[in-house]
């Protein structure tokens, strides 16, 4: 083996639909940070099981089953099933075409619908699609469950056959079986593959209270997010920022070594921003050598689909220097990968440590409850609109429930919510339609309905309809 990787793994997930890339454990190498050790796992064969059973299967199948078996393919199959059998999603085998296709997550750019899954008992779920991306503009939502892919069910897939399965060329199509908490229903989403940029670090100057207050958006952290950051920060502080809002919602992670080089300009020495526990319980702690916090308040805001690098954070940040965390829960990532290439360039991915934040808590499942809480509205987290068959007065239906759910939060009261179309909800429907210059019937098909979702999109993506974004302006700018 030529080296070994100590991995963050954002959310031990996959980038949905990548041109061949994985985000789950982005990687530094020990070279150039001190990592925690571990007994070496090559050469001498001393604390080797008997491997006499292992080698009896193998020269029975190869001898005597039915059929000639590939002998790459049987010792590929071995190590497949040791890894299952830990039951730890984040534990993976990717065999030398996959790996391949691992090492190119740091790319500028990758085809794809740009969302980020993970497995949780036994189901493909969704961390969080990418700001922007075709992913998030066709309605997918943090902890949608993919059920199907192209009418294929997911059960009994791995992260990386969903993977190959959902990327493909940009312009083409993919149709995602959704299960949604709350809907009752299963949902098909069509999404359109596209060319997806990883620019991951915006910003912006604000006004609150009179106040100039900064603002930086992090997607994710990837090689470059550091050096980006710290450029959009200086050119804030320059130009006279009186607070700063960090925002990691839906940011599902990257490279430890990203967030560690924006961790070192906020957090101080007092305490470790991170610490690394091995199986043993020994503990290593990551300190910053930063003497004085910023000189401006600093908030941090969170959601469900801010995992792993972005926990350590807000973490760091909170516990630290009492930075407040504004949102709602994070996802809970807590543990630490190792990817250890092997000879044939295939990578065997495990789970070697946990991270504890600087307090000492583990929020592995558990996620980081947040100082302030505040929920977006209802609209927010709006059902994608399928239209099977055109929706009509005296039908009733959950598509129908779903409609009136979107057309009161635009603006369009449709009376009743229970899935029955009346005539108040024919009315609302033809204001919807006049006000966006669509054929005035009344009634409800998929182009009417995309003007629905879009218009939903848009209201979401106001600043004065983010309520988290408001609060925080607000705390920091008192």
């Amino acid at each position: 083996m030529k080296r070994k990787w100590l991995a963050l793994a954002i959310s031990g997930s996959l980038l949905a639909g990548a041109g061949g890339g994985y985000t789950a454990g982005q990687w530094f190498s020990q070279k150039d940070k001190a990592a925690p050790t571990r007994q070496e796992t090559t050469g001498g064969t001393s604390n080797m099981p008997d491997l006499t059973k292992i080698a009896q299967a193998y020269q029975l199948i190869k001898s005597s089953y039915v059929r000639k078996v590939d002998e790459k393919t049987l010792v590929e199959g071995a190590i497949k099933g040791m890894v299952s059998t830990l039951d730890d999603p984040y534990s993976v085998y990717m065999d030398k075409e996959t790996a391949a296709q691992f090492n190119d997550t740091l790319d500028s750019s990758f085809q794809g619908i740009g969302a980020e899954i993970t497995k949780k008992n036994g189901k493909i779920l969704i961390v969080s699609p990418y700001r922007n991306s075709p992913a998030e503009k066709a309605g997918l939502r943090p902890e949608d469950v993919i059920t199907t892919i192209n009418g294929k069910s997911t059960a009994g897939m791995d992260l990386y056959e969903v993977t190959t399965r959902i990327r493909g060329k940009k312009g083409s199509n993919v149709k995602l079986g959704i299960s949604r908490a709350g809907s009752g229903k299963q949902m098909t989403v069509t999404v359109k593959r596209d060319e997806i940029p990883l620019d991951t670090v915006y910003s912006k100057m604000k006004k609150a209270n009179g106040k100039k207050i900064g603002y930086i958006g992090i997607t994710q952290f990837s090689k470059d997010t550091a050096t980006d950051f710290a450029q959009q920060l200086e050119k804030l502080e320059n130009r006279g920022m009186e607070g700063l809002v960090i925002d990691v919602r839906g940011n599902p992670g990257g490279l430890l070594s990203s967030v560690e080089a924006i961790l070192k300009q906020f957090v101080t020495r007092n305490k470790p921003y991170l610490q690394i526990e091995e199986r043993s319980g020994h503990r290593v702690q990551y300190v910053s050598k930063l003497k004085k916090k910023k000189a401006y308040p600093v908030a941090v805001l969170v959601d469900k689909g801010s995992a792993s690098a972005s926990e350590i954070m807000a973490a760091a940040l909170h516990e630290t220097e009492n930075y407040p965390l504004i949102g709602v829960r994070t996802f809970g990532k807590g543990t630490v990968q190792e990817a250890v290439p092997m000879e044939d360039e295939s990578i065997i991915k495990l789970t070697m440590f946990k991270w504890l934040t600087p307090d000492g808590h583990w929020i592995h499942h558990k996620g980081i409850a947040p100082t302030i809480e505040v929920k977006q509205p209802d609209y927010f987290d709006a059902q994608a609109l399928q239209i099977a068959h055109i929706l009509k007065k005296d039908m009733n239906n959950t598509q129908i429930k779903t409609a009136q759910q979107m057309l009161k939060s635009l603006g369009f009261s449709p009376g009743r919510e229970d899935g029955y179309f009346d005539i108040q909800t024919e009315n609302a429907v033809k204001a919807f339609q006049f006000d966006k210059g669509l054929p005035v019937t009344g009634s409800i098909n998929q182009k009417t309905a995309d003007e629905m979702e879009k218009s939903l999109y848009k209201m979401a993506h106001a600043e004065k309809n983010d309520l988290q974004l408001q609060v925080a302006l607000k705390v920091v700018s008192k």
